[in-house]
C-alpha cells in the first residue's frame, strides 16, 4: 500500500451519524450556543449525542434566520422614521 491509513477510527463519522439526538433537540442545542450560556454537564451530554450533520444544518438555518431578523429590524426602523 502507499502508507495511507484508510481505516476509520473508533467512534468515527459513521458512529457520529447514528447518534440519537433528534433535529429539534439539535436545534435547541445550537440556539443555546448562539445565546452563549450553557451548563457544563448539559454541554458534555449534548456533545456525546449530537449528530454532526444536524448541527451543521441547524447552525446554518439559525444564522440565516438571525441575519433575516436583523435586516427586518433595520428596515422597520428606517421606514418608521425613527432613524432620522
Amino acid at each position: 500500500m502507499n502508507g495511507v491509513n484508510t481505516r476509520e477510527p473508533e467512534g468515527g463519522m459513521r458512529d457520529a451519524l447514528e447518534r440519537p439526538m433528534s433535529p429539534w433537540e439539535t436545534m435547541r442545542a445550537v440556539l443555546w450556543s448562539f445565546f452563549g450560556v450553557r451548563r457544563r454537564d448539559g454541554y458534555e451530554r449534548d456533545v456525546q449525542r449530537l449528530n454532526p450533520v444536524y448541527v451543521i444544518v441547524a447552525g446554518v438555518l439559525a444564522a440565516a434566520l438571525f441575519v433575516l431578523a436583523l435586516v427586518g429590524a433595520v428596515q422597520w426602523v428606517v421606514r418608521s422614521g425613527v432613524a432620522l
